[in-house]
């Protein structure tokens, strides 16, 4: 008797780009495929779609059996309100607050059990119709619940430090310590003027010392690109999550 095989597929979705993951779970959890496609440019949802398509048609692997599937939407369309104020019925109303959402939008949202509070967010409508009529039965999430899972899990001091999860040319940032959450934003940049401002931006909003607070880079940077040398240059400590791969691919399923 031959024992089952068990993977799971993880595909996030950016309108600048798509992610793939799939893990074994028979042995030892591990990462039998990953890779990361970037457009150059930012699409519509409905070319994000057709890119979707041409990816998963194009590569034998995706026509693997899947124990579970998730997508993840990563877009700046989302935003947090405490569980205890939490009303469904007010879910549009939480986000024009700060985001720009249609009528038509349909809204999701995750609870995160860590924060007492639910994110609030507009999924791709038309890539969930897609993978459900291609796959079956899956899950969502929205990337910003991923990533300030893993960071509430990942700083149990109780330093407060901010952690900046970069995706082309995305940055999230999530700022927090072992005793507190204190924000997550999202931010859209071409240069790392742009990218250095915003973190200052942060840094003078919430009154963080750029000499003591510690920056925590993950996602598409390395130490020798310039989005890490202009925050070396304006903040004292800057470090990258050395167990990035594990770090979000744990939180992820």
């Amino acid at each position: 008797m031959t024992n089952k095989i068990i993977k799971d597929l993880s595909i996030q979705v950016n309108l600048s780009g798509l992610s793939f993951c799939i893990l074994n779970r028979s042995g030892d959890n591990k990462v039998e495929y990953i890779n990361t496609i970037v457009f150059g440019e930012k699409l519509t949802p409905f070319e994000t779609l057709n890119r979707l398509k041409e990816e998963l048609a194009s590569n034998t692997i995706f026509s693997d059996d899947f124990e579970n599937i998730k997508i993840i939407h990563h877009n700046e369309l989302s935003t947090l309100v405490p569980e205890s104020s939490y009303d469904e019925s007010n879910n549009a109303e939480y986000l024009k607050f700060n985001s720009k959402i249609l009528k038509t939008d349909f809204i999701a949202s995750d609870k995160i059990g860590l924060l007492d509070a639910v994110n609030v967010y507009v999924p791709y409508v038309n890539v969930n119709n897609y993978i459900f009529d291609t796959f079956g039965a899956f899950t969502y999430t929205h990337a910003s619940t991923i990533l300030i899972e893993a960071v509430s899990h990942h700083n149990q001091s109780e330093e407060k430090s901010a952690f900046i999860n970069i995706e082309g040319n995305t940055m999230q940032v999530v700022v927090n310590s072992n005793s507190a959450f204190e924000l997550y934003n999202y931010f859209e940049f071409t240069t790392p003027e742009d990218f250095i401002y915003y973190i200052l931006f942060t840094f003078e909003q919430l009154q963080l010392n750029p000499e003591k607070t510690h920056v925590k880079l993950s996602g598409t940077v390395t130490e020798d690109d310039d989005l890490f040398q202009i925050a070396y240059k304006y903040i004292r400590h800057v470090s990258l999550v050395r167990d990035h791969q594990q770090f979000i691919i744990k939180n992820s399923f």
